[in-house]
């Protein structure tokens, strides 16, 4: 078929529109899953579950083995809420609050400290005598890079409490498993 020059360019544009629309669309939102597919490379693996008013995401990048970044967004469902600091001790502080926490078991080991994306501050709660490390309202993003001590089954648990000012606070969260299987290609979300 002969096309006139003008409608090659129409239908080479219409062509270009829908393939970043279908981009934008399978990216959602996601400005390393957006990078990936400018580059041609498959979006990191990533997984989400949502428990006690907060959603958390997972996902590992640059991942050259055995070595990658565990990513973990913690967000609450609520406006208004807070998570509170990597650094707050396992039972809280006088037994109220519980830390933001990622640990990895199994072939999968922390190769270095979790690391939080969000600056702390305190806030006073009614009953307690310390003032309590908070990030500000909203998702959390922290990192913990890891390494591989082989190819087998590995466990990322999770710890988080949310809380409001206003509406008091979720029941916490501890040790939520998530599972990875660790192969020559790299590491992958199972379901259990």
């Amino acid at each position: 078929m002969n096309l006139s020059p003008r409608t090659r360019r129409t239908r080479t544009a219409r062509t270009a529109i829908a393939l970043l629309t279908l981009a934008a669309l399978t990216a959602c939102g996601d400005p390393s899953a957006q990078d990936h597919a400018a580059t041609g490379a498959a979006p990191p693996p990533s997984t989400s579950f949502t428990e006690n008013g907060v959603t958390v995401t997972l996902s590992v990048s640059d991942w050259h083995a055995p070595k990658g970044t565990l990513t973990a967004v913690f967000t609450p469902e609520k406006k208004g809420f807070h998570l509170y600091s990597t650094e707050l001790p396992p039972t809280g502080v006088e037994g109220v609050g519980r830390p933001t926490a990622v640990d990895v078991t199994g072939v999968l080991k922390a190769d270095g400290k979790l690391t939080a994306a969000a600056g702390i501050r305190s806030i006073r709660v009614p009953g307690v005598d310390a003032p309590m490390p908070v990030y500000p309202d909203g998702p959390v993003t922290t990192t913990l890079p890891v390494r591989a001590d082989g190819i087998g089954d590995a466990t990322v648990l999770l710890g988080y409490a949310s809380c409001s000012a206003e509406e008091g606070c979720t029941i916490p969260v501890a040790g939520h498993p998530v599972h990875l299987r660790l192969t020559d290609s790299g590491p992958t979300f199972t379901a259990h």
